[in-house]
């Protein structure tokens, strides 16, 4: 398999984990990206750039850019933390409190912070918005804001899978009187010149790939695939009744990630789209700094984020899971560079997390989709390419 790009001497195992992707774990189109200390140090891309092949079997260029999913969550969450460190937001104040609507059916007592740990109880509406509704903000934020949780606030927590974005969305729109994607381009990623977008701008269209999912490995290929999941997880991902699926299902019919008009709406839970390379410069602009620029994060702001909030049994993906405020933290249902790191993992594929203890900034991004949800076998077997990088450097 060729491989594209850069990659420094010490990173050479990470160009190695890559082209491996594909002649093993069948990747069909990809790119993956690392900073230390604000300086890339890999930057690869291969494949194809359409995963159906497109009908021109283009391939895959340094621009190229994908929908990210969940990795989207790690982005709408520094928008709430940046909020919070210039005073805009108090994360223990409740969220009725900027938004009075919200109190509603027994939310009054929820809090910003509650929202950024998926400890807000909503994971799932009663109702489930139409691929259209899911991206007008008044459809979402009136949804929401309706919506009875489904435990104590406060006292569990569960993956919002969906109704995270249209919470932190909401969220936002009401105390800076912009959508999250457009505060987010002027203040963050724009700034870091990272291609990195909620509401893919029109002008940046073609860059975008198209995804879809990749077929089960063949037995004993050689995939990656981890173990077949336990009894309950598969039995709640088959019930359409319970949380699980509902979560999941928040949006019915699933939107189509390849209509031009879903990745130009804005979906803060699912729908941003992305380079490898934008992905990790946002993570080394938040973490560490770049281009001689301070990182975005104070200190303080950066142990808030990586600041265990949430662990144990997660009521919607039905294992332990592990959440600071707004990101994943490193556990074995998603393991990240160490114990200091902190990000957001796509399911099927993508990832984009910081390591502010060895300086390291990671992005993933790839068009063929698997059905892991927080351990992809590519993401991870490049992971462990940068670990080895590291102690053999």
């Amino acid at each position: 398999m060729d491989v594209d790009g850069t990659v420094t001497d010490r990173f050479a195992p990470v160009r190695e984990a890559f082209a491996r992707n594909f002649t093993h774990r069948g990747e069909r189109g990809a790119a993956v990206a690392v900073h230390l200390h604000g300086r890339k140090v890999v930057d690869l891309w291969g494949g194809a750039r359409d995963v159906d092949g497109g009908g021109d079997d283009a391939p895959w260029q340094p621009g190229t850019a994908q929908i990210v999913r969940s990795a989207t969550k790690g982005v709408a969450a520094a928008v709430v933390l940046l909020l919070h460190q210039r005073g805009v937001l108090d994360l223990d104040e409740p969220v009725a409190s900027y938004w009075p609507a919200f109190k509603a059916a027994g939310k009054e007592r929820v809090t910003v912070r509650h929202l950024l740990a998926h400890r807000a109880g909503v994971p799932a509406v009663d109702r489930p918005l139409t691929p259209a509704e899911s991206l007008d903000p008044d459809r979402t934020e009136a949804a929401i804001a309706a919506q009875a949780p489904a435990w104590e606030p406060g006292t569990a927590h569960g993956y919002h899978a969906q109704t995270y974005g249209w919470l932190l969305g909401g969220l936002v729109r009401q105390v800076t009187g912009v959508s999250l994607g457009s505060w987010l381009a002027a203040e963050v990623t724009g700034p870091s010149r990272a291609d990195l977008w909620i509401g893919l701008p029109e002008a940046e269209a073609a860059r975008a790939g198209r995804c879809g999912p990749l077929p089960a490995p063949e037995p004993g290929g050689g995939a990656g695939i981890k173990a077949r999941p336990k009894r309950e997880v598969s039995q709640a991902y088959a019930d359409p009744r319970s949380l699980t699926r509902r979560a999941f299902g928040a949006v019915s019919p699933a939107a189509d990630e390849n209509d031009p008009a879903y990745r130009a709406g804005e979906s803060p839970a699912s729908g941003g789209v992305a380079t490898a390379e934008g992905l990790s410069r946002f993570y080394a602009a938040l973490s560490g700094g770049l281009d001689g620029r301070a990182a975005l994060f104070t200190p303080e702001t950066l142990e808030l984020a990586r600041t265990e909030h949430s662990v144990g049994a997660d009521r919607v993906l039905v294992v332990n899971t592990r959440f600071g405020a707004g990101y994943m933290l490193h556990s074995p249902a998603s393991p990240l560079l160490g114990p200091g790191s902190f990000g957001h993992p796509g399911r099927g594929g993508a990832l984009g997390f910081a390591d502010p203890e060895s300086g390291v900034a990671f992005g993933y991004v790839t068009n063929g989709f698997l059905k892991s949800v927080t351990a992809d076998p590519r993401a991870q077997a490049l992971v462990r390419a940068v670990r080895e990088s590291l102690a053999g450097g």
